[in-house]
């Protein structure tokens, strides 16, 4: 069996998330935010579907290519959209978040990315393989959301002066992106970081070795330790963190797509 099809309804649901997430500012909140939430679970059900089928096919991990790891960064995305949504309440957040599960999932389906299932080359055969990408991407899920948030949240201040309701929404984005950074920091770092220094050392004989994606996912590191660190310790908030937030978000982007496509390494095979 393919997992092709489920991804592609998936992929339609979550459009119709998006879709309904907006409408909810324009027709009645409760009921088209009930509906964009049942559609999301729905959604987030056929993907994981999608997911263990493809597994099963490959006989590994479903995330040792550029066409898994997108979709497994997506299904980990929605997984952290909902379970914030549950918690926490996104409101005005919740359709955006969604725009970049649809930019996630039209990658996923685009003809661009190789979808054949391919051996795995022996660096790649390890355990370490589950522990390393699998919660190095749920991590950067959570920072995902950091960024959006941090993006509306410069979005809003424009309108925020005198304006109490405005100024409400924007702290409510400076929320949701602390929250994000503080439970996906962790992650990224046991992920990216500790797992990925213990494979290293077993499979290539050292822990570091000033890698292109080791370098970068340093960097990016950096960046979210900056956050927290200004955040916890100067008391720095809003405007700001936001930045740092945006900055740290588009250093994990280019570590995802920019390393693996304009350098090489000894994880150019990912």
């Amino acid at each position: 069996m393919n997992e092709f099809p489920l991804l592609l309804i998936s992929f339609i649901i979550y459009i119709l998330v998006m879709l309904s997430g907006f409408a909810s500012s324009f027709g009645s909140k409760a009921k088209w935010s009930r509906i964009s939430y049942s559609l999301a679970i729905a959604g987030f059900i056929v993907q994981s579907a999608g997911l263990l089928v493809r597994t099963i096919a490959s006989g590994h991990a479903p995330f040792t290519n550029m066409y898994e790891s997108i979709n497994f960064l997506s299904w980990s995305c929605v997984l952290v959209i909902i379970i914030f949504q549950r918690k926490f309440r996104l409101e005005k957040a919740w359709p955006y978040l969604w725009l970049l599960i649809v930019a996630l999932m039209a990658l996923v389906s685009s003809p661009l990315l190789p979808k054949n299932v391919t051996p795995l080359v022996p660096a790649l055969q390890s355990y370490w393989l589950w522990l390393h990408v699998s919660v190095t991407l749920l991590g950067e899920a959570f920072l995902a959301v950091a960024f959006v948030a941090s993006i509306l949240y410069l979005a809003a201040g424009r309108s925020s002066a005198g304006n109490s309701e405005a100024q409400k929404k924007q702290e409510n984005y400076d929320l949701i992106a602390y929250r994000a950074v503080a439970a996906g920091f962790p992650l990224f770092t046991l992920g990216a970081l500790v797992f990925g220094m213990i494979w290293a050392s077993q499979a290539w004989g050292r822990y570091w070795s000033w890698d292109p994606k080791e370098v970068w996912s340093l960097i990016t590191w950096l960046f979210y330790a900056l956050y927290l660190h200004t955040r916890l310790v100067m008391g720095w908030k809003g405007k700001r963190s936001a930045l740092i937030a945006i900055i740290g978000f588009l250093a994990a982007l280019f570590t995802f797509f920019g390393v693996n496509y304009l350098l090489s390494g000894l994880h150019s095979y990912v």
